[in-house]
């Protein structure tokens, strides 16, 4: 059997997975990505494991879809630490594990091209031929993954958030992100917040470490986590702004919330600098990415597109989606989970095969489904989705498919016949 060409779109999470279950599958894979860094958002992400991202990340590995989340474990300077609202949770080394993330690639045989940002296609009906870069270079595929994301471009946090905030996107250096589906001609879908306008805002930012007190620092570095009371006088409440509402609690308004990733992670969309410099312990905090954590952060939930649960996306008959691209579901664990499933379906279409949908007694499938037809609602589309917090989290325990019992989620995927199908070359 020929051996079929999968084209991934976007490096971050979800199209680093996407190249993982596409290459499992059997297939030759190219991942183009705009910048000079695979993980996009990842970068200055961190977070893993917490809550219903425990169930998720578990379920992905019965199924044979590990190898990133195992990476993510290798490389956690702490785990099974508690924040507010959150348990168990690992937080990843933010600069080990993205070159991690690219050896593994390498090694499996994924083809990466950096600086590459696709600005056009060649299509014939519903399907598309070819993409071509700002470069000039063409790659042709069987089929294609988009997963550009929704976060900027430069226009959309102007319009929408506090102006450009030179983000880890990094769009004044590389451009603006240019969506796959929509160069197809594919109708998108935009998120809203509570207050009903457009997108929502990235939920934390970074401060370097040693700009804190030694006092934070060592805690930070011996725990985790640091919660430093704020006077009620310098208290700011972005928490309706923040595109992960799973963080949206009281705590993270009364409290500066401290992750350590290497650097310190703080739990807000952005704290204005004068403010912050008058916390105790903070006399002298500088920010890191994004660059004008004073004043904003990156807008994201722009530019969804409609798919099935297979994760295809409609309208088109070789485009699979993953990531923040698929709907708003938000966080690294579920931009890999979705991109793996993407990823796998592409291959199968390629072959000819029927498509794999998880069963929605299993918390992925269950989410991928949910989500899918709420994006369709006027609620559901001004409503953020996280294994970890907020609605869905609290749908996951309704349905009970939240739990920590790894033998009860292996004996979840056994049932459904999905253990390892991930992990299959789909060519033999």
């Amino acid at each position: 059997m020929d051996q079929k060409h999968v084209v991934v779109v976007g490096g971050g999470w979800a199209g680093c997975s996407a190249a993982v279950g596409a290459i499992q599958a059997g297939a030759k894979v190219t991942l183009l990505e705009r910048t000079d860094m695979l993980l996009g958002t990842g970068l200055v992400g961190g977070i893993m494991r917490n809550n219903g991202r425990f169930t998720a990340t578990e379920e992905m590995m019965a199924m044979g879809g590990g190898k990133l989340f195992s990476l993510c474990d290798s490389n956690a300077r702490h785990k099974k630490i508690s924040f507010p609202g959150h348990d168990h949770a690992s937080l990843y080394d933010i600069a080990t594990t993205p070159v991690a993330v690219t050896d593994l690639l390498r090694d499996m045989g994924v083809e990466l091209v950096f600086e590459s940002r696709v600005n056009k296609i060649t299509k014939t009906g519903n399907r598309i031929m070819e993409v071509q870069d700002d470069r000039g270079r063409v790659f042709a595929g069987d089929v294609f993954v988009d997963a550009t994301g929704t976060a900027g471009p430069m226009n959309n946090c102007n319009k929408y958030g506090n102006g450009c905030a030179m983000c880890i996107l990094r769009c004044p250096s590389y451009g603006g992100r240019i969506s796959l589906a929509g160069l197809a001609g594919i109708e998108e879908m935009t998120g809203q917040k509570k207050d009903g306008s457009m997108g929502a805002m990235s939920g934390s930012c970074k401060l370097y470490k040693e700009s804190l007190s030694r006092e934070i620092q060592d805690l930070l570095n011996e725990t985790g986590v640091a919660v430093v009371p704020v006077p009620v006088e310098l208290t700011e409440d972005h928490l309706d702004q923040k595109a992960c509402q799973q963080y949206a609690l009281d705590a993270f308004k009364e409290n500066l919330v401290l992750l350590d990733t290497g650097h310190a992670k703080l739990m807000t969309p952005f704290y204005k600098l004068e403010t912050l410099r008058k916390i105790p312990g903070c006399e002298n905090a500088r920010y890191e990415d994004p660059y004008s954590g004073g004043k904003g952060n990156s807008m994201r939930y722009f530019n969804m597109a409609p798919r099935t649960d297979a994760l295809q996306v409609v309208g088109l008959e070789n485009l699979f989606c993953g990531g923040e691209k698929a709907g708003p579901l938000v966080g690294h664990t579920e931009a890999m989970v979705t991109g793996m499933l993407a990823g796998h379906n592409s291959v199968r279409q390629a072959l000819g095969m029927e498509l794999l949908g998880i069963p929605e007694s299993l918390a992925i499938g269950d989410a991928i489904h949910h989500v899918g037809e709420m994006v369709h609602t006027i609620e559901g589309i001004g409503k953020k989705y996280t294994f970890s917090g907020s609605v869905y989290f609290d749908r996951m325990k309704e349905k009970g498919l939240y739990t920590t019992d790894v033998n009860v989620i292996t004996a979840r995927v056994e049932t459904t016949g999905l253990t390892e199908v991930f992990s299959k070359d789909l060519h033999i």
